[in-house]
């Protein structure tokens, strides 16, 4: 049913996606399935450009991918099942991208307990549920 499992992390709290690794791992396992792990970095602000060495971007980059790839030595799925992704932009947008460019049937990803700027402002889960074109599982931790 659900062949390619997108999962979105923040590699600064790698705890909060523990359940969600959990789950794409019992999910892709029941179905054959291959999991994708994405972190969004973001993107450096224009006043801060030139206080930043000129390689900031490719190191934030390089080091993103080596922490992608300890998490997915540690998440318990197959290698030849599990991949990794680093893109940079806005949270949600790239989120959205990268389950379209991977063709993912499902999204799974953790999310926060609800805070009242949360109902204000949205949270980057709740517009990728309103707006991606697959089926999303947000899992509370």
């Amino acid at each position: 049913m659900f062949r390619s499992i997108l999962v979105p992390i923040d590699l600064a709290d790698t705890e909060l996606a523990k359940p969600a690794i959990a789950t794409a791992a019992t999910l892709s396992k029941t179905w054959d399935g291959s999991v994708r792990l994405l972190n969004v970095l973001p993107l450096t602000p224009v006043m801060l450009a030139e206080y930043v060495p000129a390689d900031f971007d490719t190191q934030q980059r390089q080091t993103a991918e080596e922490a992608l790839a300890i998490v997915a030595q540690e998440s318990g799925i197959e290698p030849d099942h599990i991949s990794y992704a680093v893109r940079q932009g806005g949270i949600y947008h790239e989120i959205l991208e990268e389950a379209a460019t991977v063709k993912a049937e499902l999204i799974v990803m953790t999310s926060h307990r609800p805070a009242m700027r949360t109902y204000f402002l949205g949270s980057n889960a709740g517009h990728v549920v309103r707006y991606a074109k697959c089926s999303v599982l947000v899992v509370r931790h």
